[in-house]
């Protein structure tokens, strides 16, 4: 009898006792230091005790959620322009006999920006750190900025999609925290801070080695049958411990091509583990915990992993279906989505690096997109090349013009269209004014006649168009630039931005 009484006494003390000290939380990326995006609804979301009223106080203003059943909330505060530091206090309102707001400990952020926030991701050339940079020892000491923050997210491949990061926090950008920061991204904020002056934060989410289709949602990816062998091809990897043997194999090669031709034994830090090659694991472990976090637009630099000869015909269709999917979990609109086309690299014959860029360039066609050629700073003989200074500032052209709606240049010569004329052919380009080439004369054409056969050309620039022919070609009616993994391009327009390698076969 007595224990029958202790029961009902014992859990209605536990259910106030854990109503009264029921905490609250937001995920990782909501934090002090950080910045939130200027002219958008600033949210903020996380959990509490199932159905108690959370408040939100931010630059003078408060409003009030209840959380619901699961203890999830989420609100949305007014829109604002660039400014701080700021206070953003989070208080859940307790209830239950003796409770008061004071009861639960608030959740202040300190040090809150208002301004423009990019989240950059990629594989191993945007991960690249400072530290690594051509420039690092002339840049880092230099590194401090209270305007400029930054979020590191930590490497995780999931199966589904998590609601939460694996982070330290929000920084601000100091040697300390960015040196190992993506050199290309940190030096885009410098450019566009120095240029825009509002605060920028930049979110460092990258995975060296990695294939992009492990960055989209697999539903997205599984809606469109065109890409069904990019399951085909895990599935084969998958199979009998594939997996490991693939990666082995894959590295040895390189280890012994290096050694034939007497030069130093590549090393593997970079490499992922090929299980976050899955479709679908990245975005899971890696993305979606940010999509409900506003952001200006993101920097995109990957390819590499995706210049196999059975993937770089797919890459234009998949980095489509990733701009597209983003953009639609994101609910912000089309954002800006800037992105770095691969550099040169003299790679094997498994790999068509040159088919891979021309899948980069068709991507253009997409509504607020922009791409940094950097045909002419990378180095054959390392697909990891240094120079990031150029690279990150390629990239704040493009925001400069795309995004800040400033007049300037930010592409280099881009192909239009060919037009046969007799024993020659003529290409077009976009973004040609003061078109030349460096050092002499164009290097890089070839042309083909209906035989689909491409021959060395010579050219000429005639304006803002080049005029190609070839003794071998009677009749050229393709022509095409820089065709091959590491080629040799000068092809330039008057503001020093190269010319995208491309070719007229569709």
């Amino acid at each position: 009898m007595k224990l029958r009484l202790l029961v009902p006494l014992f859990l209605s003390t536990w259910m106030q006792t854990s109503t009264l000290f029921a905490q609250i939380s937001l995920p990782k990326v909501l934090g002090s230091h950080m910045v939130v995006q200027r002219d958008l609804p600033v949210h903020v979301w996380g959990k509490a005790a199932p159905n108690e009223e959370v408040t939100v106080s931010f630059r003078g203003e408060s409003r009030t959620t209840r959380a619901g059943r699961l203890g999830q909330w989420s609100l949305y505060l007014a829109p604002g322009s660039a400014g701080g530091p700021f206070r953003l206090i989070v208080q859940e309102l307790a209830a239950g006999p003796g409770a008061t707001t004071s009861s639960v400990q608030p959740i202040v952020l300190d040090d809150v920006f208002v301004g423009d926030v990019w989240l950059a991701s990629g594989q191993s050339n945007m991960e690249f750190p400072m530290s690594r940079a051509a420039r690092a020892s002339q840049d880092l000491p230099h590194a401090a900025n209270p305007r400029i923050r930054l979020l590191m997210v930590k490497k995780r491949a999931s199966d589904y999609a998590e609601t939460d990061l694996d982070t330290d926090g929000w920084t601000v950008s100091s040697p300390e925290s960015a040196k190992d920061f993506s050199a290309v991204a940190w030096y885009f904020a410098r450019d566009i801070e120095q240029r825009e002056h509002v605060p920028i934060g930049v979110i460092d989410s990258t995975w060296g080695g990695t294939i992009a289709e492990s960055w989209v949602r697999l539903t997205a990816l599984g809606e469109d049958a065109s890409l069904a062998p990019l399951f085909i091809s895990r599935g084969k990897m998958t199979d009998h411990g594939a997996l490991d043997a693939f990666e082995e194999k894959d590295e040895q090669r390189q280890r012994d091509e290096a050694k034939a031709a007497g030069k130093p034994i590549p090393q593997f830090p970079w490499h992922p583990p090929l299980a976050s090659w899955g479709p679908g694991l990245l975005w899971n472990g890696m993305i979606a915990p940010l999509a409900p976090f506003p952001i200006r637009g993101v920097l995109w630099y990957q390819g590499e992993s995706n210049s196999a000869l059975e993937r770089a015909p797919l890459y234009n269709h998949v980095f489509r279906t990733l701009i597209e999917d983003w953009r639609r979990e994101w609910a912000i609109g089309d954002f800006p989505f800037l992105y770095v086309q691969i550099s040169n690299f003299k790679s094997t014959p498994a790999e068509d690096w040159a088919a891979l860029r021309e899948q980069q360039r068709r991507t253009l066609e997409m509504r607020n997109t922009a791409m940094a050629v950097t045909i002419d700073i990378g180095n054959p003989d390392d697909v990891h090349p240094t120079d990031k200074v150029d690279v990150g500032l390629r990239l704040a052209r493009a925001a400069r013009a795309v995004t800040y709606g400033e007049s300037v240049e930010y592409d280099g010569p881009d192909f239009r269209q060919a037009t046969p004329e007799g024993a020659s052919i003529r290409a077009w380009f976009d973004h040609a004014k003061g078109l030349n080439a460096k050092g002499g004369d164009v290097t890089g054409f070839e042309v083909a006649g209906p035989d689909g056969k491409f021959s060395s050309a010579t050219a000429k620039i005639e304006g803002e168009s080049i005029v190609a022919s070839s003794p071998s070609v009677s009749e050229p009616i393709q022509i095409r630039y820089g065709w091959a993994n590491s080629p040799q391009c000068n092809l330039f327009n008057a503001e020093g931005l190269p010319a995208s390698p491309f070719t007229s076969v569709h």
